[in-house]
């Protein structure tokens, strides 16, 4: 009510001000009446519309580079791509895509159906636990797998001194380095996006509809796949989408394990300045991700459950009985492959690496250029995401929501993408920057900008706009009302915010490795090479800190849901 009293109270101004300057041009009053209803009444200024415009180009580079790029490459580039290598890698790509979805959906749902809703031993501490694989970048994970199942690893030379095992069975008979490897050890590392969803939605889950389907005779297998599955729905498909736009940009568990998919194909592209053929196969990219989105939003608006009981009981705790040990084998199973194996064959190796030097000051070096850039990237974010989230939800219209969704666009395009937008404006328009490790920094702020944002607005949400309008009827214009009054009050989201960013920057492989200048490494690029080399020895110290460090965003995780 009382933003449509200040409405019109502005709508009126406008209006006094129309007749009394009889001077004025039609055009330019029609403009004015125009432009405040754009606004719906309640325009920015132009400091905040002025920034959000900035950021909003800023993100639309990489996509605007591809475009134009890649409609300029030639009819060759298009003729030699189309007719064999765009289909192969479409092939590998949404295979791959399908399956690791799949598996670490059903992984995720049943985990958290375990976990939440039934009586497992040690279920509090198995919530903390089952969300773990988070903090292991798969580029790290793959490398442990490697170490342990790889051709010439632990398992191998054990299988084969085993005199019993090679006459019953052969030769050792799995090979990592093809589409179930990559299959594997990206499953082991994206299922906890579903769990912690799907979990947070079986804690809100009305114990009153599953009593009402156990009245009818139903048994507890009925009324999960009939009552708590279409309601497990949204948090499914939350959880699917980000699993999948996960597996389309994931650059370093594919490289790994030499399997090529589009993002491993536009760096090998760029690698060997070819740029109009990784432009070609650039778009492909981006035009499958806008497909999945399109397809998960459209099924999201044609599925709608809702719990409309006005009295909410929590869900019962449900007795596993008889399936108690085979639950808990199930829970310790993944836990065992998903997170000791890995942390133990990472430990192990920092070991001897830290016996035979490895941590030196070279090491440190690395760290340090890793601190730097992600730290900036994370102080860029906070203070770029502030405005937008405040244009957003302050003053909506048409050009605020067009400037948040651009916002979005770097997240969901990978990082080879995002490296290629930034090298084209950098090298052609800002030289000065050019080979410096700002550039690195800015394509981190393009890429998990989002995340700053999605902590902030999380915060600001609970900040009723009426300290606002106290702050603007004093004369504040809408930018200071945001440096002097919103900030301070929704600081704890914006750090939060920045955390994640942080934490994101410093396991980033694909734009690093596209990026960095001569002579600057960070702790992903080095654990790349180094265990590209099978040097485990000087790579697992490196990726055992990048662990560590990725605890707190997994920390912030586990708070919220």
């Amino acid at each position: 009510m009382r933003h449509d009293n200040e409405r019109e109270k502005k709508q009126n101004k406008l209006d006094d001000a129309e007749v009394g300057d009889k001077k004025s041009p039609t055009i330019l009053r029609f403009m004015k009446r125009k432009w405040m209803d754009i606004w719906k009444g309640n325009p920015p200024g132009p400091v905040l519309l002025l920034i959000g415009v900035f950021v909003a180009f800023i993100m639309s580079v990489p996509i605007v580079y591809v475009v134009w790029r890649s409609l300029f490459a030639g009819a060759d580039s298009w003729q030699r791509l189309l007719g064999d290598r765009i289909p192969q890698l479409l092939w590998n790509t949404l295979s791959l895509t399908a399956a690791v979805t799949f598996a670490a959906v059903v992984i995720g749902v049943t985990l958290a159906w375990i976990v939440i809703r039934t009586d497992l031993p040690g279920k509090r501490l198995w919530q903390w636990l089952m969300a773990l694989p988070l903090v292991i970048p798969p580029y790290v994970g793959a490398v442990t797998y490697i170490i342990v199942f790889g051709p010439s690893g632990w398992v191998v030379r054990v299988w084969r001194e085993s005199a019993w095992l090679t006459e019953v069975f052969g030769d050792y008979p799995l090979n990592i380095y093809s589409f179930w490897g990559v299959f594997f050890v990206l499953t082991m590392f994206t299922y906890p996006y579903v769990f912690l969803i799907a979990s947070a939605s079986l804690k809100k889950m009305n114990r009153n509809f599953e009593e009402v389907a156990r009245s009818q005779g139903m048994t507890t297998s009925q009324i999960f796949f009939k009552v708590n599955l279409p309601l497990l729905r949204p948090a499914i498909g939350a959880g699917a989408i980000l699993i999948s736009l996960y597996v389309l940009s994931d650059f370093g568990a594919i490289a790994m394990l030499r399997y090529v998919t589009f993002t491993a194909a536009i760096y090998y592209q760029r690698a060997g300045f070819d740029i109009a053929s990784a432009s070609v196969l650039s778009l492909v990219l981006i035009l499958l991700t806008i497909i999945i989105l399109w397809v998960e939003s459209y099924t999201r608006k044609k599925n709608k459950f809702y719990q409309t009981s006005n009295t909410f009981k929590e869900p019962d705790t449900l007795s596993l009985g008889k399936w108690k040990p085979w639950a808990l084998g199930f829970v310790i199973s993944v836990f065992m492959v998903a997170v000791v194996l890995p942390i133990s064959v990472l430990v192990y190796w920092t070991i001897i690496g830290a016996g035979t030097g490895a941590i030196d000051a070279r090491f440190f070096g690395f760290a340090w250029n890793s601190i730097r850039v992600s730290a900036l990237a994370a102080i860029f974010c906070m203070l770029l995401a502030t405005p937008i989230i405040y244009l957003k939800s302050r003053h909506p219209s048409i050009i605020s929501q067009t400037i948040d969704k651009l916002s979005y666009a770097g997240y969901a395009l990978p990082g080879v993408i995002v490296a290629l937008g930034m090298v084209f404006i950098f090298n052609n328009h800002i030289p000065v920057l050019y080979n410096t490790f700002y550039m690195i920094a800015i394509a981190f702020v393009v890429r998990f900008l989002p995340q700053a944002m999605q902590a902030g607005e999380a915060s600001l949400s609970l900040v009723s706009p009426r300290m606002d309008e106290a702050a603007r009827s004093l004369g504040y214009p809408a930018w200071k009302v945001m440096i002097k009054v919103i900030i301070p009050t929704i600081m704890p989201g914006i750090l939060a915010g920045g955390a994640l960013v942080f934490v994101s920057s410093i396991k980033e492989l694909p734009a690093t490795l596209m990026l960095r200048p001569p002579g600057f490494d960070t702790l992903a690029v080095r654990v790349y090479y180094e265990a590209s080399e099978a040097i485990y020895h000087q790579a697992a110290p490196g990726a055992l800190l990048i662990v560590l460090v990725s605890i707190i965003p997994l920390h912030y995780l586990l708070r919220k849901y």
